[in-house]
């Protein structure tokens, strides 16, 4: 049960100026904010219904806005993942990242900070001052579950009522369906009566292409763990479509050769383990038969170049 307050992607769709166009449903963009790994992107699919947004426990999973679109009775939630916000700007990665949470946090009509119930530290309070003013912001007290003692969590919702005039706290689990479908009820009436954005059945904005290179990233980063550094990405060099069939091929990039023995792995049956996952799932995803091709290349400093990162399809 919730508990009310006391007192470059694609850009943002066009918002209509038709209110005969509404007849009687609501549209709105919801934004979901939080320092990384608190459960934002593992929220969103939660949300969708489907798999749209990758997940790993390595930081700077979410490198990108994406957006995941439901439908529910008359109203269409329209939800934006963002990255992490990363409290080191040392790198033009870092910066990229941070300047997508801002310009996300600009165009949305709600906010769903997302925070693990219980916690609260430097870094999401980093977050907490981004959040515009003349926003409502719900607060998502994600892992309730992990909590140890649930009688902690009124004092811990009181001291967070103090740090922001939230207009809803939701203590919830993501990986809850009862919880994410109260979610809805929740949101629903703080999203403005107009048109649709998206036809009925849409669950994303981004292209297949998109989610071919997200998924591969995925394995990479849950396959390397803590071995191999965040600085690495995926690019798709070739993605066709022949029938049921698709031919994709990516490069995965890393900045070191010593980088590049860790993605391989001895034999290269880290690599083949990497594609072996990635295509499963894809083919899950596409409901087509895919075949999948990877290399690894060395650029290096790519991660503290504008030019890479544009190239890379960083905003």
């Amino acid at each position: 049960m919730h508990t009310p307050a006391p007192d470059s992607p694609p850009a943002p769709p066009a918002r209509s100026t038709t209110a005969g166009a509404a007849a009687g449903r609501r549209c709105g963009l919801i934004a979901i904010v939080g320092r990384p790994n608190v459960g934002k992107s593992t929220l969103l699919n939660a949300l969708v219904g489907q798999k749209i947004s990758i997940t790993s426990k390595k930081a700077q999973t979410t490198r990108h806005r994406i957006t995941g679109v439901r439908t529910v009775g008359a109203t269409q939630f329209v939800f934006v993942d963002t990255p992490g916000f990363q409290t080191t700007q040392t790198k033009a990665l870092n910066r990229t990242l941070n300047r997508t949470v801002t310009s996300a946090l600009s165009d949305v009509d709600v906010v769903l900070f997302v925070v693990e119930a219980g916690r609260f530290g430097l870094p999401d309070a980093k977050v907490l001052a981004l959040l515009p003013p003349d926003k409502p912001a719900l607060l998502i007290a994600n892992k309730l579950d992990a909590m140890p003692r649930r009688n902690d969590v009124l004092p811990w919702l009181r001291s967070m009522q103090e740090r922001h005039a939230f207009a809803e706290f939701v203590p919830m689990s993501a990986e809850r369906g009862a919880d994410v479908e109260r979610l809805f009820a929740i949101v629903e009436p703080y999203l403005p009566e107009q048109a649709w954005f998206y036809e009925e059945d849409t669950l994303t904005d981004r292209s297949d292409r998109f989610l071919a290179s997200e998924i591969v990233r995925e394995k990479l980063f849950r396959l390397t763990g803590d071995e191999l550094p965040y600085s690495c990405t995926v690019v798709i060099e070739k993605f066709e479509e022949e029938g049921n069939l698709r031919r994709i091929a990516a490069s995965i990039v890393v900045e070191r050769d010593a980088h590049k023995g860790m993605v391989i792995g001895a034999g290269g049956e880290r690599l083949k383990r990497i594609g072996s996952e990635a295509r499963q799932e894809l083919e899950r995803l596409l409901g087509a038969t895919v075949f999948l091709e990877l290399w690894v290349k060395v650029r290096s400093g790519w991660a503290d170049d504008e030019s890479h990162l544009r190239s890379y399809g960083y905003e």
